[in-house]
This record gives C-alpha cells, structure tokens and sequence, in this order.
C-alpha cells in the first residue's frame, strides 16, 4: 500500500490531523517540540460517494471502500539535513514514504507555541524544502562521486547518472525542488528509478485553520492572508495544491457518528472540515485510481494506478483474473447511476466490451470475464 508522510515544523498541527485521519487517537499532539518521535502509521479509508448510489441499484448489503496508508513523521528544524533535532530520523523516515503532505500552520495562537515563535507559513514550507534539497545535493555529489570512474570507462548507465547530476545540482542549487526540474522523459524515469531525492516528492500543502476561520476559509481561501500565502507559493514554487482544514475540528469528530458530525459542521456553517477533499487529493497525487465492481452482496471501489489497462486491474481482485483474463464489461459509473439500472444501461448502448489494451478510467464499473 502507498503511504503520505504527514511533514511540517513542529506544532502546527501534525499529530492532530493524523488523529484527525485516522479516526483515531494514535499519536500523541502536545504542545511541545518533538512529541512525535516514532512515526505514526495508519490505514485511512478513501471517501467515495459513488458507492452508495451504486449499492442502491444493485441492492448490495455491504460497501467497501478503498484506502491508502498516512505516516505521522516527526518534525523538523532548520538545519535537519545536518542532523539538528530529529534531523537524521525525519530524512530517513520521509525517504520510505510516496508522496509528502506539508502541514503549514495558518491560524494565530498565543497558546501554542511555534518553533521560531512567530506564525509564516511561507517561510515555514522554505525551512522544510531548503532542508530536504540540502540533503538532496549532499546524495547527488556523492553519487556522482561514485560513478565517476565508471562513465570514464564508457558505461552508459553510469554516465546517464553522473549527467544527471550535474544537471540537477545546479537547479538545486538555486532552491529548487528537484521535481520542477526540466527533464527529458529518460531523465525523469531514471531519477525516479535510481535516485530516492526527497525533493523529487510530489507534495500536496495542507492549511491548518483554527476552528472559528474554517467557514471562511472554505468559502473563499483567499479571504484569509495566511491561506492565500500558502496557496500563491504552492501555485509558483510547486506547481502544487493547497487545501483549507481544520485538524482541531475534525479531531474533535473522531467519536461522532456520520449524523452527528454532520450536524456538528453544519453549526459552523461548512460540510466539510476539509479532511476528505485532502484525502482525495493525496489519492490522486499517489497517482492512483479507482474503478467499481457492484452486486447483491458489496459494492467495492479497487485501487489502481493512472494508466493500468484492463488485465492488471482485474489482478487486483486476484491474480487468477490477470492471468486468465478474456475481457472487461465496462460502464462508467456517471451513465449507469443516469439510467438508474444496468438493464437500463445496456438498453442504452453504455455497456461495452474491452479488451487486453483498454486502460481502465476512474469511475468505471467493471465484470471481468476470465478463464483459468
């Protein structure tokens, strides 16, 4: 299963939206620097409507959604990659994770405490990629380093890897993430393949608001100073998302049921504290989809990744469907849920046949047809 390591500087909310994830209260949130030490681990389902409007057609009696796993890292300090505070630890746990969700604090409190003791989220998001490009550099000389022996002696692969950094250092060198750099499709597939830099993360930031400017900041992001900061960086530096939450509100929903805690966001005026949209994000930013399966007895989704064709999404049920696949049935799930009833769709045309090369969308309803 992928993971999102959950980063930041320390106290702006970490803990508390791995709680708030989770639905648990698994890792500690104090108000102190450090209270996260071991990172935390959880399964978190991921919030799809459609499975309820499929189970009322197929009458199923159980719905199963799918789910990616969240790792809560400890936080991180101004001169990490050199070691300073839990420096070592937060760079080897970060390595092990696929995609980097980056709290960044947006809501003022005399309360809680900041590490530089004062609130800018901007220049929070600096400390953190400053640090992992640091260590990133520190990795591409050493390698290349290493390999410069063996692209003297007409290695290919060798001389690839030491192209590659030399063209990479130079861009790190001037503050920028190693996944902005300008790279041929060869180049990308090698860094990716070889080369485990913590700058060449996908990231998603996510904009921890204080309970009373949630509403707000949902309505319009960009009416809150903090929340525009974070979301104008993300845009320029990243060409990353930026999503409004409130970890405080959505902990406090962790022992309220669906009808309750609706309610409860109702009051504050807002249908989400912003959890689920982030959820959905890391989901999409893990390069994963989702495709259906319905009947009498569960309506499913199943975790792809972007670009699966038919025979290695029917894998993911068992690999005697990959290994003895003939063809997909296939509806996408906006015309069957339109028509109302599968007999509906296929009277409709929206039923169709595919075969071994068909690359299987997000939103599809699919029966394998298989033979072992």
């Amino acid at each position: 299963m992928l993971q999102a390591g959950i980063v930041g500087m320390p106290n702006v909310g970490k803990s508390t939206l791995f709680n708030a994830l989770t639905r648990t209260r698994k890792a500690e949130a104090a108000n102190y620097p450090f209270c996260t030490i071991d990172p935390n681990v959880g399964v978190v389902t991921v919030p799809d409507e459609r499975l309820a409007a499929l189970s009322k057609i197929s009458g199923s009696k159980e719905l199963i959604p799918t789910a990616i796993e969240f790792v809560d890292i400890a936080g991180l300090v101004e001169g990490a990659s050199k070691g300073e505070g839990l420096g070592n630890k937060f760079l080897a746990n970060i390595r092990e994770v696929d995609a980097i969700v980056q709290v960044v604090r947006c809501f003022e409190n005399d309360d809680i405490i900041h590490e530089l003791g004062s609130v800018d989220p901007t220049r929070d998001i600096e400390i953190i990629n400053s640090e992992l490009i640091l260590a990133d550099i520190t990795s591409l000389e050493k390698r290349k380093e290493s390999r410069a022996k063996k692209a003297r002696s007409n290695d290919k692969e060798a001389a690839a890897e030491v192209a590659l950094c030399e063209k990479l250092i130079p861009h790190l060198d001037e503050g920028k993430p190693a996944i902005t750099a300008d790279l041929t499709d060869d180049e990308r597939d090698l860094l990716r393949r070889e080369f485990a830099l913590l700058s060449n993360k996908r990231t998603i930031f996510a904009c921890n608001v204080s309970e009373d400017e949630l509403g707000a900041a949902v309505a319009d992001p960009q009416s809150n100073a903090l929340v525009k900061k974070v979301q104008d960086y993300a845009a320029e530096a990243h060409g990353a998302e930026a999503i409004v939450i409130s970890a405080r509100i959505e902990e406090e929903l962790i022992d309220l049921d669906a009808e309750e805690a609706a309610e409860f966001l109702a009051d504050m005026g807002v249908n989400d504290s912003g959890v689920s949209t982030l959820i959905k994000g890391v989901y999409h930013l893990l390069g994963l989809r989702t495709y259906l399966t319905t009947g009498e007895k569960e309506t499913r989704a199943w975790t792809i990744r972007e670009g699966d064709k038919a025979p290695a999404a029917a894998g993911v049920i068992h690999t005697d469907f990959e290994r003895g696949f003939i063809a997909a049935e296939v509806v996408h799930f906006d015309d069957l849920t339109s028509l109302g009833s599968k007999s509906a769709a296929r009277d409709a045309g929206k039923y169709r046949i595919e075969g071994k090369e068909y690359v299987v969308k997000d939103g599809d309803v699919i029966e394998f047809r298989f033979n072992v």
